[in-house]
């Protein structure tokens, strides 16, 4: 088994090499590496650095590639976000923020934040969790870290978890050591993390609910997170227990599916009726109880909304072993988000009479959202698959995925040469807004469909000006293509 161990960098000066506490990150994700580069810029009192900051990952390909990409000084996961581009170079630099898969190096950790993915079937009847991989990270922290150890569980997990699975693995693990069962204390922290133009920010800059185990758990968890949140504009909120804190996250990321999968309705009758619902919301959330309202788009997607409602129902029957509570708003938000491309697939059906076999369409966006290299649980993976099965040929274009993992597809950011017989917007990347996207949708295509309200409406009279087909899901009514 090949180790990526910690090489001293060669510009560490003798004030870097003063005492300071050591973070370890487990799991190098879209979480944790944003997460590790957040803590490395924590400063005390005299402006130097508070922590050590070692991100841990497995030494799988994906695992060594991402700490070589750290500890060369480069953020490992695509992202627009400069601040956090350069934010992780200076760190590196200043020498406080590295990474490795030696497991060992929780050792030397006052903190461990751990941020290993835990998965649920997406689908109805599929709510069972499976926790080996939370497990064995979690035995991997028990058997390393020392007592009094902070341990943060920042995964995004089913109510109950933390004190019916981690909390029993680390207590067997300091057991074998002849170490008291509660001798780590253990923490639940949720993450709100917003990959995109903010990325970093949406950490630093953003409300934080926390619980700990024991009354000491729980203040040491608030003193740091004090370190590193900008807790004077942005306050922290501590809640009663660890499943509080769990049932919080997965209770908000559920309202805003169910959110989304409401809108899906307005956006059909809207169509149908020739009216815009985007400017119908647009009225609607000047009202401050009415703000968050979602729009019209291609459907739910990302490692959150699709799956997180799903941990509910799970942990009722799973972990607390309740029979007779039922959860039909998550059941049928699931069975919408999931619907919703198809209506995509549908409309642009309709534009060339009921026939997609063999046209070419190109699909701007393979990502789940906007200004993000992350193609987990995408909509467009839905889109793409329903107009195969209907016989299009169906070309892509992402500026921040080279790969589609999920799909097994290279994924061009240089747009074709040859023309296609439509386009699909799927995703509002900020690249998309430029004026070279503009010139060759002119250029090489008749039809525009526009899922995600992009385009503006002079920008739309330009493409129509210049005999294009324009149509937007959420507006008006269906054109059949001349």
């Amino acid at each position: 088994m090949v180790l990526r161990t910690i090489a001293p960098h060669k510009n560490k000066t003798e004030k870097m090499k003063r005492q300071r506490q050591t973070v370890c990150i487990q799991g190098l994700g879209f979480v944790g590496a944003a997460m590790a580069v957040a803590v490395s810029l924590s400063r005390d009192n005299s402006g130097d650095c508070r922590y050590d900051v070692i991100g841990v990952e497995l030494p799988t390909e994906e695992g060594m590639r991402r700490v070589d990409r750290i500890n060369d000084g480069d953020f490992p996961l695509p992202t627009i976000d400069q601040s956090l581009v350069q934010a992780t170079r200076n760190s590196v630099v200043e020498g406080n923020l590295s990474a490795t898969t030696d497991q060992s190096v929780y050792e030397k950790a006052e903190v461990v934040i751990i941020d290993v993915a835990l998965d649920i079937p997406i689908g109805i009847d599929s709510q069972t969790i499976d926790f080996s991989v939370l497990e064995e990270a979690a035995k991997t922290v028990g058997r390393f870290v020392r007592p009094g150890t902070l341990v943060i569980v920042e995964t995004t997990v089913a109510p109950g978890t933390c004190e019916k699975i981690i909390l029993p693995v680390l207590g067997k693990e300091c057991k074998k050591r002849n170490l008291p069962e509660d001798s780590i204390l253990v923490s639940h922290s949720y993450e709100r993390v917003m990959p995109g133009e903010k990325y970093l920010d949406s950490i630093i800059n953003f409300w934080r609910v926390f619980a700990g185990h024991t009354e000491e758990a729980a203040n040491s968890c608030r003193q740091f997170l004090e370190t590193i949140i900008n807790t004077k504009k942005f306050p922290l909120t501590e809640l009663s227990s660890l499943a509080s804190s769990e049932t919080a996250k997965i209770m908000e990321n559920s309202y805003r599916a169910t959110n989304i999968a409401f809108i899906d309705e307005w956006t059909k009758f809207a169509e149908a009726i020739g009216i815009d619902l985007f400017e119908i919301i647009r009225a609607i959330s000047i009202r401050p109880t009415h703000s968050n309202i979602r729009y019209p788009g291609v459907g739910v997607g990302g490692y959150c909304l699709t799956k997180d409602p799903l941990f509910a129902p799970a942990a009722a029957s799973q972990i607390f072993k309740l029979s007779g509570l039922s959860f039909p708003f998550v059941e049928l938000t699931q069975k919408i988000n999931q619907q919703m491309p198809h209506h995509v697939v549908d409309r642009l059906d309709q534009v060339f009479d009921m026939s997609l076999s063999g046209q070419r369409i190109l699909i701007f966006g393979v990502s789940y959202r906007s200004d993000i290299g992350d193609s987990r649980y995408t909509p467009t993976e839905i889109l793409v698959r329903e107009l195969e099965m209907r016989g299009a040929v169906v070309l892509l274009n992402d500026p921040l995925v080279d790969f589609w993992d999920e799909m097994e597809r290279a994924v061009p950011s240089e747009l074709p040469d040859e023309s296609v017989d439509g386009v699909i917007v799927a995703v509002a990347h900020t690249s998309y807004k430029q004026g070279q996207v503009f010139e060759w949708i002119i250029n090489h295509t008749e039809v525009i469909l526009d899922a995600v309200d992009l385009f503006t409406e002079k920008q739309i009279r330009m493409f129509e000006g210049k005999g294009l087909q324009v149509h937007s899901i959420g507006r008006g009514g269906v054109k059949s293509r001349e």
